[in-house]
């Protein structure tokens, strides 16, 4: 061992949300006892699932793209989970995009089909649109490259960047509205381009489009897809992995600080005292969180910490979670989600709530997905609307325990929520008549859970700056310590799932034979 402190453990991860499980469980693949560290009561991360009433949803999973079983993705959740998943097929329709009083637009897969779906749409704008689908493949391709130096060598990685700097350029360096106002001038095909937004928090204006690409990639390649069982599944069936091989996972278990020594890192206080020490600590919390909370004052390069300091935040958002009793799909639920806009204009956010009304809403049924849901004789069914918004709406209350923040608080969370239920109840009127449960969850609640800034549940936004800094390698240039999650690769699961697969490579590199297509 690197220090003379008693050490039961090889690594630590902090936070077991899908980074963290992922790299935990392939160095416990690889002969790594780990210890992992959950500030939560229930393991997952926004994995999780939670129950109210005999309803249960999850917290951060609506569908996931690339868990086809030809993909790599899936392959390597097989090798992870002690025992394997299950993924259910959504079908060939995934989304469908309201916008103003146009007739609902099915988005589908694959690339052919959608589209074949969008020419049918706007007959006028064929080119563009065949190079917007070329465009996708390209910006997914650079990304995935992009994303493989996040675990090589400095040298390496700057060759890759050096070779391909021209798709770089071009589709790293352009925002999505960038690269959108190269092909079309038409504002209803601009608005259904880049609608999807929401799935990985970038605002066209400020995303880069080789992120876009990237999540749009995933479901036009191999369709969309959900969980059995649910969001919980993830640690249902990885987390067995690492205790299998030694190691333990602990929940409500609060790190306060980490633990230096020169310049290294060498273990974990937590928020009781107890000093855990291992030449090895992951943190899955985030790169900013992780500065701003974890690291020592004035402990570590200053001019890494200031280049991720200086990556801006990504979106907050409200859920508004329902639970429905009787025949949801004749009343208009389907397994696809649906994506409304009253215009145009998608690209924007409730930041003024609970004024006016949001901008744009998202929902989804995740009973309808999930085959082995069983709605028992009253017909129950679980689904969920989501807008987008930002952490200065609920600011004044940050600092406030739950217990603490008054009428006022309680006065605006029934404001959003009424404002929800009523666009809600426009959209699907006989569903409406069906709900028997509401309940509202603010950003606060994001940040409570997930211990993300300001709620800001994809972490760092995705933009030019953020796909292109040096800074997210999951090997940072504090000896001990390495980044996994989001922040390192991508928005959402699967870009967790690559940010703890990179991060256990750097660490251990006969992780990477497993990188392999």
């Amino acid at each position: 061992m690197g220090n003379d402190k008693n050490q039961d453990w090889d690594a630590i991860v902090i936070g077991s949300g899908m980074g963290g499980m992922t790299a935990a469980a392939a160095l416990s693949k690889t002969g790594h006892k780990v210890l992992l560290l959950e500030q939560y009561k229930t393991l997952g991360g926004l994995t999780h699932s939670f129950s109210r009433e005999g309803f249960t949803w999850d917290v951060g999973i609506h569908y996931l793209g690339c868990v086809a079983p030809h993909d790599r993705e899936r392959g390597l959740i097989d090798w992870l989970s002690q025992t394997p998943m299950a993924f259910e097929p959504m079908g060939s329709v995934y989304d469908n995009l309201h916008l103003g009083d146009a007739p609902p637009l099915a988005l589908s897969r694959p690339y052919e089909a959608q589209e074949r779906d969008l020419k049918d749409r706007f007959p006028d704008e064929a080119e563009t649109i065949e190079a917007w689908m070329a465009a996708l493949r390209e910006g997914r391709d650079i990304m995935y490259t992009l994303a493989s130096t996040r675990a090589l060598p400095e040298l390496v990685g700057d060759i890759i960047d050096w070779w391909n700097q021209r798709a770089i350029d071009k589709w790293c360096k352009r925002t999505t509205q960038e690269v959108v106002d190269s092909l079309t001038q038409n504002p209803e095909l601009a608005a259904v381009l880049t609608a999807q937004w929401g799935d990985h928090g970038g605002r066209p204006h400020k995303a880069s489009f080789a992120m876009h690409a990237l999540i749009m990639a995933c479901y036009l390649e191999s369709g969309a897809w959900y969980p059995v069982g649910g969001g919980k599944a993830f640690a249902d069936h990885i987390i067995p992995t690492i205790t299998h091989a030694g190691g333990e996972t602990r929940t409500g278990a609060r790190v306060q600080s980490l633990l230096v020594e020169g310049d290294a890192v060498i273990g974990v206080r937590m928020s009781d005292g107890e000093d855990i020490y291992a030449d090895t600590v992951i943190s899955s919390i985030g790169a900013r969180e992780t500065i701003n909370h974890l690291l020592p004052d004035d402990f570590g390069p200053k001019d890494w910490i200031d280049e991720i300091q200086a990556l801006p935040p990504s979106i907050a958002h409200f859920s508004l979670f329902m639970g429905f009793e009787g025949d949801v799909e004749q009343a208009g639920a389907t397994r696809s989600n649906h994506w409304f806009y009253p215009d145009s204009k998608v690209d924007a956010v409730w930041d003024n709530a609970p004024e006016g009304d949001p901008p744009g809403f998202f929902v989804s049924f995740a009973s309808l997905k999930d085959p082995g849901h069983d709605p028992g004789p009253k017909q129950r069914y679980a689904g969920e609307m989501v807008v987008w918004t930002d952490w200065s709406v609920v600011a004044q209350w940050a600092n406030l325990p739950s217990s603490e923040r008054g009428a006022g608080y309680k006065a605006f969370k029934q404001q959003v929520e009424d404002k929800m239920f009523a666009l809600f109840t426009a959209a699907f009127p006989d569903l409406a008549d069906l709900v028997v449960f509401r309940e509202l969850s603010t950003p606060l609640a994001t940040a409570a859970i997930t211990g993300h800034d300001e709620g800001r549940f994809y972490g760092l936004d995705g933009t030019p700056e953020r796909v292109t800094s040096d800074a997210l390698k999951a090997k940072t240039p504090i000896k001990g310590l390495y980044l996994s999650g989001q922040d390192v690769v991508s928005q959402g699961i699967q870009g967790a799932l690559w940010g703890g697969i990179l991060c256990a490579a750097s660490i251990d590199p006969k992780i990477f034979r497993h990188l392999r297509s």
